[in-house]
């Protein structure tokens, strides 16, 4: 019984880094209609930030989740700058901006190992998290329960943010349809950015509060960004209720995948991206991708 409520609470805990890391990708890809392959990258470079500010490597030392948000806010500057200086260039040329992200992405790649160098970097639980929980005999860790409660804060915030504010409505609207948004005076350039800037932001947060899970190292964006497509695609497109059950349902099956048929870990986790692809291309809960 104990194994199966840890396994449970670790399949949620990163179901939870999944959403903060497919939710902003699956709005990019619903309002730019192109899949960012450097969210990935932005979620292992916020990861390395976060470590440098953690480490005191910049001749200082700050809290935890004060350096998880400087990390966010510095990855949200590189995306709104990619955007604008690369992407926005390729405006409608869609092979060449899948191309250009996946070369961006090998870049900053080569970019970390350089400065980080090549071997895996831990980073320590929050002092304040460090304990346990004990539920029904079997001990939860409190930093995996804040991660948790933190996943649903995001994933409620964002929800207020689409469905309560002018922003949220316009970024429906572009995502829904981009032509009429413009026609009624939306300026949709201006959605990419911030839409790009906020997933990026959100891709740097989780990369760092998931040091303390999963360390830090080369490769975790190639490690991270499939499961990330898996989402979007069982998901849907620019729905961030199929990003928040999609996240949870990749969460569960790759943690019980791993745990109970090892061998078979990938063909489990992808089988259902292929059945949602034949039977229901557009995701459970997106609309039309083209």
């Amino acid at each position: 019984m104990t194994f199966w409520l840890l396994l449970t609470v670790n399949s949620v805990t990163f179901g939870g880094l999944l959403f903060l890391l497919s939710a902003g990708f699956s709005l990019i890809f619903g309002l730019m209609r192109i899949p960012n392959l450097t969210h990935g990258s932005m979620f292992m470079v916020g990861a390395y930030l976060g470590t440098s500010l953690l480490s005191g490597a910049l001749g200082f030392s700050l809290n935890f989740w004060v350096a998880a948000l400087i990390a966010a806010v510095e990855v949200a500057l590189l995306g709104a700058l990619m955007e604008r200086l690369l992407l926005r260039r390729l405006a409608g040329q869609q092979l060449a901006q899948v191309l250009v992200t996946l070369g961006v992405s090998f870049m900053a790649a080569d970019l970390c190992l350089m400065g980080w160098g090549g071997d895996p970097i831990s980073v320590a639980t929050p002092p304040h998290l460090a304990g346990f929980i004990r539920i029904a005999g079997a001990a939860f860790s409190l930093y995996r329960m804040a991660v948790i409660l933190i996943a649903v804060v995001f994933a409620i915030a964002l929800w207020l943010m689409l469905e309560r504010t002018r922003l949220g409505a316009m970024i429906r609207a572009g995502v829904d349809d981009p032509q009429m948004a413009r026609v009624v005076g939306i300026r949709v350039s201006q959605l990419f950015t911030i839409v790009f800037a906020l997933g990026a932001g959100l891709a740097g947060f989780a990369g760092v509060i998931s040091g303390p899970i999963l360390s830090v190292y080369p490769g975790l964006d190639q490690d991270m960004l499939p499961l990330a497509l898996v989402v979007v695609i069982l998901g849907g497109t620019g729905s961030l209720l199929g990003s928040f059950v999609g996240s949870i349902v990749i969460g569960f099956i790759y943690n019980f995948g791993q745990a109970l048929l090892p061998e078979l870990a990938y063909f489990v986790l992808f089988l259902p991206m292929v059945l949602v692809l034949v039977l229901r291309p557009q995701g459970l809960f997106g609309g039309q991708i083209l």
